[in-house]
Order: structure tokens, then sequence, then C-alpha cells
């Protein structure tokens, strides 16, 4: 059975996006089925991966809608093992149109329970929000990855967003765990990096991935392209860095199965 992750921060430019896309690539790599559902309607997993946004006709909204079945969302990427739920500008009015619902927290639960045997890890890229599109995600997940930047404000809004995971676990998904924090943007010249990785470390102890993210102009480039790391450039610092975070998540679901 498939392992949901939801990858979460309320803070923008976090690193986030390229972590879903690069650790779905990764994975997929390693010869795991992926399926990356884009729950942001700036969309820039789905264009990150190559899909023209404005080509999408089926997606997260009408997953979220309910109008059509899970499976009838999902495209192939050219990524080995690697499917997608793309998102689109219209992701935006979902939040207005499922407030008055009627368990509103669980529309993407609802769809996507039977992918589970399909795919051995479903990435959920969600919004730099709060709001319903990311309290749906969490509600659907098995856990959550927080990625966190090496930078001044990296702890801001952490106890924000630890809160509503609080919160999550208590009101509507009991069973929601913590993947890990994922230390990202890391320059190891700078003494602030170095500082914030202490502080993290120091704070959330085995909670924190071994592997960080460095700063690495190639894993900037590759969305450009509509390319994860793997694909634009495997040799480089950030593919490693990201097919390492790869192997530690299979290994951490190997001890836990």
């Amino acid at each position: 059975m498939g392992k949901i992750i939801a990858i979460a921060n309320q803070k923008g430019g976090v690193g986030k996006t390229t972590t879903t896309v690069n650790l779905a690539a990764s994975l997929g790599v390693l010869e795991k089925k992926v399926l990356l559902i884009d729950a942001d309607p700036q969309a820039n997993a789905t264009s990150g991966l190559g899909i023209e946004v404005d080509g999408v006709e089926l997606g997260t909204y009408q997953l979220l809608e309910l109008t059509k079945t899970a499976k009838e969302t999902i495209i192939e990427t050219d990524s080995p093992n690697l499917d997608l739920i793309p998102a689109h500008i219209d992701l935006v009015a979902i939040e207005i149109e499922l407030v008055d619902k009627d368990d509103r927290e669980y529309m993407m639960k609802r769809a996507i329970s039977d992918l589970r045997d399909a795919y051995d890890y479903i990435l959920i890229d969600c919004a730099p929000s709060l709001g319903l599109l990311t309290l749906n995600a969490l509600t659907a997940a098995d856990s959550v990855i927080i990625p966190i930047q090496c930078e001044y404000f990296a702890l801001e809004g952490l106890g924000k967003l630890l809160n509503t995971i609080k919160s999550v676990q208590k009101v509507h998904n009991p069973n929601l765990d913590i993947e890990g924090m994922l230390l990202t943007m890391y320059d190891s010249r700078l003494r602030l990096s170095n500082q914030v990785v202490e502080e993290v470390r120091k704070h959330f102890a085995d909670m924190v991935f071994d592997t960080i993210i460095q700063r690495n102009v190639r894993l900037s480039e590759a969305p450009s392209y509509g390319e994860s790391i793997i694909k634009y450039d495997a040799s480089s610092k950030g593919a490693t860095n990201y097919l390492n975070l790869a192997n530690e998540v299979v290994k951490k679901n190997k001890e836990i199965a």
C-alpha cells in the first residue's frame, strides 16, 4: 500500500515545489512507482515536469470537485515511474467553492483513496498557505515533509505550521505524522546557514533529515527547462542531494514497515 506524503510550509520560497518534483523524480529512479499531485494554484510542479499549464483540462481542480475520478486526471510524465495530477490557475477558485460543502476537508482523501495500491508513494505539493487546499492535503496524507530554508527567517512561521499539523491530527487525521524536516538552500560558506542547521537540529533532533539540500545553480535552472534535476543534470550536487533524500525516505519507511 502506497504512502501519501504532503510537502508543506506556508512560507513561500523555501524549496517546497523543488523538493516535491525532485524527490518524486528521484524515487522514480529508485524504481518506486510515484504519483505527484500538484495542489498549488501556481502550478509550478506541473510546469516543472514539462507540462504546459495552459493546456491542462483535467487536474486537481476536478479531483477536488469530485467531478472526475482520480484516474481520469492522471497524466504520464517523461520521468521514469512518475505520474502527475496537474494543476491549473483555476484551482484558486476551489477554496471558495468548497467552503459551503459538508466534509470539505476530506475531498482529497476521498478522491485518492483508491490510488494507494497503484503507487509506492503519492507526493502532494501544497500551496504556500494554510488554507483549505493545504488542509485537504494534510487530511489525506500519512505524513508531511517540512522544507526549512537555511536563512535568517527560517523558523518564522514554523510554530504556526506545527500548530496546524497538531490541529489536523486532533480533528481530521489522527494518524498524520511528520516524515521529517528538510534543510534547504544551504551554503556551507555562510556562517548563518550553519547556525540555522545547528539551531534546527538542536530543537528538533531526530525529526530532521540527515540530507541537506545545498544551493546549486543547476537546481535553480532545471524548472525553466521543464525538467527535474535528475533529468537536467544527473551529475550535479542537487541531483546527488535529492537522490540521498529519496534513499533516506525509502530506508525510513522500510524500517517502519
